[in-house]
């Protein structure tokens, strides 16, 4: 890593850790939790975990419990992880300027436009995930040809992102139906209507990885 590199990780971390519920002597989230985008059943225990992590990150188009179904994803967002191509949920923008909004644009390497949709707030303030830094190296560690235009899912390029920034942390996942169902041709939302699974990603590819970082405990999943 260059010092460039570890700079810009250390002020990433630490932009991030400020939207931490946190105490006095924290300096760095302890506990994370990151929630994708599949349904799950009702769990007020899992619900509760979620809410209980010192810091909560979701994706794209969250679902967030409401008061009028039973608890089953939490109510606590502090960072969202998005993409120029999201379906944006009623959750995905609410309360905006209390959390910090990370884009990832790994489609810039190749041929995604520096262009923002015209609907996101105009006043929406959000942070670029480095591709040097972030999209490459996990591209590699999938195996990928960095000249074909593959890359990850957001929730694994989040759950990358958070263990390199974090990595004394204990980071859960919940909501992340790859790891159990690497070979489904759509994603089933727990809010809106499923997507395909788009060209560029490869499921089994980053569910191994999940697994294997499942298996050394470097992430672990919320039932």
């Amino acid at each position: 890593m260059t010092p460039a590199s570890a700079r810009s990780r250390a002020d990433l971390a630490a932009l991030v850790a400020t939207y931490a519920r946190r105490t006095a002597s924290m300096d760095a989230p302890e506990t994370v939790t990151i929630v994708g985008n599949a349904p799950v059943p009702p769990d007020p225990e899992r619900a509760a975990a979620i809410d209980a992590a010192d810091l909560v990150i979701r994706m794209t188009s969250f679902a967030v419990d409401t008061p009028d179904a039973p608890p089953a994803l939490g109510s606590r967002t502090d960072v969202v992880v998005l993409h120029r191509g999201l379906i944006a949920s009623p959750h995905t923008f609410a309360d905006y300027p209390s959390r910090l909004y990370l884009l990832v644009e790994p489609g810039r390497l190749h041929w995604e436009p520096e262009l923002i949709p015209d609907w996101w707030p105009a006043d929406l303030g959000f942070v670029p995930v480095s591709n040097r830094d972030f999209t490459v190296p996990l591209n590699d560690l999938l195996g990928y040809d960095p000249r074909a235009a593959i890359w990850s899912t957001t929730g694994t390029l989040t759950a990358y992102l958070v263990t390199e920034l974090f990595p004394k942390a204990t980071v859960r996942m919940a909501g992340m139906s790859i790891i159990d169902q690497p070979d489904q041709t759509t994603f089933a939302h727990a809010w809106g209507d499923a997507v395909r699974v788009t060209e560029e990603h490869r499921l089994a590819a980053e569910a191994a990885l999940l697994r294997s970082w499942i298996d050394i405990g470097k992430i672990e999943v919320l039932p």
